[in-house]
């Protein structure tokens, strides 16, 4: 198959990329390289160009013609969307639009949508299923809740077929691949931690003590990103075959908590370091704990790494061997 992968370049999109060809599928990476890198895809084509410019993502379509689309191309920091919402709004609502209308346009009617956790906000229930209610609490979420609602519509006029993969924290890295996290700026909690535990950064930072959890601080759902890539290469494949439309939580179904994440990090380093506690984050719920048996049960899809030392020993290993990232 051909398939379109935006975001191809970043942390998940790379991993997904190599996946692919090596499931042997024709690739075509879109990518702004905002987040992304060039290094992590060498060998798969690449075309750079931001999901915003309509006529580029167009003719890009139109010249590769796909037969499916995997997006994972998105603004994805939190606390950003708090301070600006239209980047937003423009960037993952505007831009998948984009993207929507260049693949209808070539004849493209499969979709593999990168959404998220965030679309649900503060749960009402825990473990959370695809029927809990989606209430997001920042833009982040909204944009993406935005764009699955547009997929349902769409998808009601038989125009196009989609999965969306409600994710929630994807960590570790791809050793066969030798693939990892590398972003600029970094906000997700185990490299950040990582980097204490290397000495690039004076200290690990806890974002909230005074959470209504067990040791007071948030507690997420760790899905390691093979794990999670292997979901989308199930999804496709349903897609494929004929399989109708709808939305898969990927987890683990266990959360831990920002100590417990920190602790797993000494552990597997041996190396101690200081922690800092600073005030709440705005947009940050308590708890986030998926519920995977749908697509457990639809799909066949079972996690191979749960334990959070064994997540955390593949993201260490990189990172110890690539301290300055991709760079």
């Amino acid at each position: 198959m051909r398939i379109l992968v935006t975001g191809g370049a970043g942390y998940i999109g790379s991993v997904m990329s190599h996946m692919l060809v090596g499931e042997g599928h024709e690739v075509l990476i879109l990518d702004n390289l905002s987040m992304g890198h060039a290094e992590a895809v060498e060998g798969i084509d690449l075309k750079v160009l931001e999901l915003e410019d309509r006529a580029s993502v167009r003719e890009a379509c139109e010249q590769f013609k796909p037969d499916a689309c995997m997006h994972f191309a998105a603004h994805s920091l939190v606390g950003e969307s708090m301070e600006n919402p239209y980047k937003y709004l423009s960037g993952n609502l505007g831009g998948s639009l984009n993207l929507l209308g260049g693949l209808l346009k070539t004849g493209c009617r499969l979709i593999v949508f990168s959404s998220t956790c965030a679309v649900y906000g503060v749960p009402h229930d825990i473990p959370i299923t695809e029927r809990s209610l989606t209430d997001p609490i920042n833009p982040y979420g909204w944009s993406k809740l935005m764009f699955e609602k547009v997929l349902e519509l769409v998808s009601r006029t038989g125009a196009m077929r989609f999965f969306s993969l409600r994710y929630f924290n994807a960590a570790g890295a791809d050793a066969v691949r030798n693939l990892g996290e590398d972003h600029d700026p970094e906000t997700h909690l185990i490299p950040r931690v990582i980097r204490a535990a290397l000495g690039s950064e004076p200290a690990a930072s806890i974002y909230g003590t005074d959470y209504a959890t067990p040791d007071g601080t948030c507690v997420r759902d760790y899905i390691h990103v093979v794990d999670l890539c292997h979901a989308h290469l199930l999804a496709l494949e349903r897609l494929t075959s004929g399989g109708g439309s709808g939305a898969f939580n990927l987890g683990n179904g266990d959360g831990f908590s920002v100590r417990k994440v920190i602790e797993s990090v000494k552990r597997v380093s041996g190396a101690d370091f200081d922690v800092v506690e600073e005030e709440r984050r705005e947009g940050d719920p308590p708890v986030l704990v998926a519920s995977s048996e749908k697509i457990r049960s639809e799909l066949g899809w079972e996690p191979g790494i749960t334990g959070i030392d064994e997540v955390v020993r593949t993201a260490w290993e990189w990172h110890r061997a690539h301290p300055g990232g991709y760079a």
